[in-house]
C-alpha cells in the first residue's frame, strides 16, 4: 500500500507521521520545535525517519509564514522558526521523496478538501481560529495560493480601518479583533478597569466563552461583539468568493452555541439578499496538522 507522509512544523512542536490514502496515521512521532537551524537538521531528519519507510511516495509540509510550494523553500516565516527563511524544507527535513509545502492554514483547508468537511465541493473558504486567525480559499476546485502566495491570509482583512496595528504592517485586521490574543485582551482590560466580572484577571479565551454561557455579562459583551465583527468580515468574503460551504477550524471553533449560532445569525443577514439560499457553515473534520500536511502530498502526480 503507498502511503503519504506529513510533516507539521509548527512554533512550540514538529510533527511527522505516515498516513494511508484514507487520511489514517499509520505512525506518529513529535518534538519540541527546535530553537536553532543546527539544533533542526541534527533533530528532523530522525523524526521523519522515524515515521517514514519504503512505502511512502510524496511528502506533505506544513510552516507558517510564506512558502514557495514547488520549492519548498521558506521565504518568510516570523517566529520560532524563521531561521528556516530562504532554505528549503525537504533539504534541512531530510526527506527523499517529492514533496510539496505551504503554509499551516492552506494546509489545513487541503486536509478538508481531501478527507474533510470541503471534500467534493469546488469553492469553500476556510478560516483557522486560534491565537491568531489563518484562512484558505478553495475556488473552482483548486487553492487560490495568488500572483506571490500572499493569497487566502483572511485574517488580515481590514475590519476597522483606524484600528490597532496588526502583526502584518496594517491596523485593524480580522485578527486583532477575532482571536484567542484580542479576546483576552478585552477580557484582561475588562479586569484591569475593575469592572463587575466573574473573570479572573488575565483569563484565558477558553474561560471567557465559559464565563459568557455562564451568564456572566461582561464575558458575554465581549464574545457577542468579537463574534459581530467576524461574522461581518466573513459575509463580505462570502459575497465577494460566492462559497459553497465556509468551514471554520481552530481552537475557538470548539466554542458551542456561544459562537456559533449568532455567528450563523449574523452571516446569514448580512448574505441574504445576495444569496438567498445561505451560505452552510461547517466545522472541520481534520484538525490533526500533520494529516493536512499528508493531504497537499496528496496533490503530487505519482
Amino acid at each position: 500500500m503507498k502511503t503519504l507522509l506529513g510533516l507539521d512544523i509548527g512554533g512550540t512542536q514538529i510533527k511527522a507521521a505516515r498516513v494511508d490514502p484514507e487520511g489514517r496515521v499509520l505512525a506518529r512521532a513529535s518534538i519540541a520545535t527546535p530553537a536553532s537551524l543546527a539544533e533542526f537538521t541534527s533533530k528532523v531528519p530522525a523524526l521523519v525517519a522515524a515515521v517514514a519507510d519504503e512505502s511512502v511516495t510524496a511528502a506533505g509540509i506544513g510552516c507558517k509564514g510564506l512558502i514557495d510550494p514547488s520549492t519548498t523553500v521558506v521565504q518568510v516565516s516570523p517566529g520560532p522558526v524563521s531561521y528556516l527563511e530562504g532554505l528549503s524544507l525537504t533539504e534541512v527535513s531530510g526527506i527523499r521523496q517529492p514533496a510539496i509545502a505551504d503554509n499551516d492554514a492552506r494546509v489545513a483547508l487541503a486536509g478538508e478538501v481531501v478527507w474533510g468537511a470541503a471534500r467534493g465541493l469546488r469553492n469553500a473558504l476556510m478560516f483557522t481560529l486560534g491565537t491568531g486567525v489563518g484562512g484558505g480559499i478553495l475556488s473552482d476546485g483548486r487553492i487560490v495560493r495568488g500572483a506571490t502566495g500572499v493569497a487566502g491570509h483572511l485574517g488580515h482583512v481590514t475590519v476597522d480601518p483606524d484600528g490597532v496595528p496588526c502583526i502584518c504592517g496594517n491596523r485593524g485586521c480580522l485578527e486583532t479583533l477575532f482571536s484567542a490574543r484580542a479576546i483576552e485582551a478585552a477580557a484582561y482590560s475588562a479586569t484591569h478597569r475593575s469592572l463587575a466580572t466573574a473573570l479572573r484577571h488575565a483569563p484565558s479565551c477558553a474561560a471567557v466563552f465559559e464565563a459568557a454561557e455562564a451568564g456572566d455579562g461582561v464575558a458575554a459583551h465581549i464574545v457577542s461583539r468579537a463574534t459581530f465583527l467576524l461574522g461581518s468580515a466573513i459575509a463580505g468574503l462570502a459575497l465577494a468568493l460566492d462559497p459553497e460551504a465556509i468551514i471554520l477550524g481552530g481552537n475557538i471553533a470548539g466554542a458551542g452555541p456561544m459562537l456559533w449560532e449568532p455567528l450563523r445569525r449574523e452571516i446569514g443577514e448580512r448574505v441574504r439578499v445576495m444569496l438567498p439560499r445561505g451560505v452552510e457553515i461547517r466545522r472541520s473534520q481534520v484538525e490533526d496538522g500533520v494529516v493536512g500536511a499528508a493531504a497537499l502530498a496528496a496533490s503530487l502526480p505519482e
